[in-house]
């Protein structure tokens, strides 16, 4: 059993300071016109050498592709496992998903925050640090996080029958995906930091206790019912730390 004490928490910040995203950055190409004005919405009012563009694909994080297909340069992306999203007017392109497609028509502006969502998406946990240095990406990212360790949590509490088994893996992911928020936001984690995690701890202790509660009222779907106490427990956590860390300024 997954026992939760000062040592799981000091090994969280261990471990998210050891590893807490990918920091490369986002290469951005296509359209001579286009791909320079979509990299400085992307950068806008954040860290400038998180986004560049053109160029090899080679060390970047993600490659976001803006117009028609160059099929030599997406073969490229995909032979060296860089994710690709593309921006087209409705084409596929070669060696992309249609799911990571945006679309945008003739005449109308760049589709930001769509790009950013599916950045978001495609990164995953590895978005992280990205939503630290870009603000155009930050929500997306915490939205991803959130989305992320919900259904990871949902899993877990409609999986895990042994009473109690699943309360301190719960609720080390709630810490997990909290201190992902706070990265996210440009906060950085120590140990001195670890008293802000208390409140996480005991509302997720608090959500496994109404999972329990519920499973004894409706023992047939139980699984069911702590699947979606989990994941609801585990969002209004997320949510609650997107608007903390939002509000409070880095460094303080």
């Amino acid at each position: 059993m997954t026992k939760l004490g000062p040592g799981a928490l000091f090994g969280l910040v261990r471990e998210l300071r050891s590893g807490a995203g990918d920091p490369r950055p986002i290469a951005v190409a296509g359209a001579k016109e286009l791909a320079p004005l979509l990299a400085n919405e992307l950068r806008a009012g954040g860290d400038a050498s998180a986004v560049r563009e053109g160029g090899p694909v080679d060390g970047a994080s993600i490659l976001v592709w803006i117009g028609p297909a160059d099929e030599e340069a997406l073969r490229a992306a995909m032979r060296a496992r860089v994710p690709i999203v593309g921006v087209t007017e409705g084409e596929s392109l070669p060696y992309v998903l249609d799911t990571d497609l945006v679309t945008v028509q003739p005449g109308e502006g760049l589709p930001v925050e769509e790009v950013a969502r599916k950045i978001a998406r495609k990164l995953g946990e590895q978005g992280t640090l990205l939503g630290a240095r870009l603000p155009a990406l930050r929500g997306a990212v915490v939205d991803e996080l959130i989305r992320v360790f919900s259904r990871r949590n949902a899993f877990i509490g409609g999986a895990v029958w042994i009473p109690g088994v699943d309360m301190p893996l719960l609720t080390l992911n709630q810490i997990r995906l909290v201190m992902r928020i706070a990265l996210a936001h440009g906060h950085t984690f120590d140990r001195s930091r670890v008293p802000e995690l208390v409140g996480v701890v005991g509302a997720g202790f608090g959500f496994r206790a109404l999972a329990r509660q519920l499973l004894d009222l409706v023992p047939v779907a139980g699984w069911a019912v702590k699947g979606g106490i989990a994941y609801t427990g585990t969002r209004a956590v997320g949510e609650a730390a997107h608007r903390y860390f939002e509000s409070v300024r880095p460094g303080s």
